[in-house]
């Protein structure tokens, strides 16, 4: 996909997948585990997933490499398969959109490396920068159609992926951040301040993700709106969890109430929306009915 296909995509509402890490656990996932191993060991259950989506309405999925970058598979000492990992997990999402009756675009998913930044911790700009730019040219290599940036916690890390993405590609690139209801960003900033040095840096599409359910974005996603030209995404959770007697969390608001938070989030300026932690094919069959689709 050009840059020129992502902005005549864009001139209609596109409709993103919902979540695939709780999905997973729902489905046998241990706490725990290195997602990225589990998939590959359990295709058959993450396809199962991704067909759900697109038989609900899904325009674009997300590959499941969001923990595929070197500093994460050194947690779990598969630093040295990185290229195979992701290359085999963009395959797995290959299969389910070029098996689509429709046409289906595949987003290489990445996120942070989990390190505070200069001054907060050590991690420097120029570390972030290599990080990303290794696991976007594994990615572009593998064939997908885009990259998104999601669950990001620091504008700075943010643009070094936006940064090496333009290196090694020219693929677009949405970035999504995670912030509080007030818009605020766990490591400082907002995100209105995010999205507009985003989109000076290059990037394609900006928006919020996990954070907090859809009926507690709308004034964020409208403050977004009046200050970039690119689309906005809005990829939300099913409302606020709470933690059950096993620990685990659980998402109360059910697919119609979700359905209707997007709506109202769409009319406040979001172009790109989907679902995060919670959500499931229901949920995005939900907003394919809104969207009449």
């Amino acid at each position: 996909m050009t840059k020129q296909d992502f902005q005549t995509l864009t001139q209609n509402v596109v409709l993103l997948d919902g979540a695939t890490g709780s999905n997973l656990m729902a489905a046998g996932m241990p706490k725990g585990v290195c997602t990225e191993e589990w998939v590959l060991a359990h295709k058959d259950v993450f396809q199962a997933l991704q067909r759900g989506y697109v038989e609900a309405g899904s325009d674009i999925i997300y590959a499941p490499t969001f923990g595929g970058n070197r500093i994460n598979l050194t947690m779990h000492h598969l630093q040295d398969q990185i290229k195979e990992i992701n290359t085999r997990l963009v395959s797995y999402s290959r299969e389910v959109a070029d098996a689509a009756s429709r046409k289906v675009y595949v987003a290489a998913d990445i996120t942070t490396s989990g390190k505070m930044m200069e001054p907060a911790g050590d991690m420097t700009y120029e570390a972030a920068f290599e990080m990303y730019r290794e696991q976007i040219e594994i990615l572009k290599n593998a064939g997908v159609d885009l990259i998104v940036a999601e669950t990001m916690i620091n504008i700075e890390e943010t643009l070094a992926a936006v940064d090496a993405a333009s290196t090694v590609c020219q693929l677009p690139i949405m970035c999504t951040m995670t912030v509080d209801a007030d818009g605020s960003i766990f490591s400082g900033g907002n995100a209105i301040e995010a999205a507009v040095s985003l989109e000076a840096a290059g990037a394609d599409a900006v928006g919020v993700n996990c954070s907090v359910g859809p009926d507690q974005l709308i004034s964020v996603i409208r403050n977004i709106r009046e200050n970039v030209s690119i689309p906005v995404i809005a990829k939300p959770n099913a409302g606020m969890p709470f933690i059950d007697d096993q620990g685990n969390a659980v998402y109360s608001m059910k697919a119609p109430d979700f359905a209707k938070h997007i709506k109202a989030l769409i009319d406040a300026g979001a172009g790109i929306v989907g679902g995060c932690c919670g959500t499931t094919p229901e949920y995005i069959k939900e907003v394919a009915t809104i969207l009449e689709r």
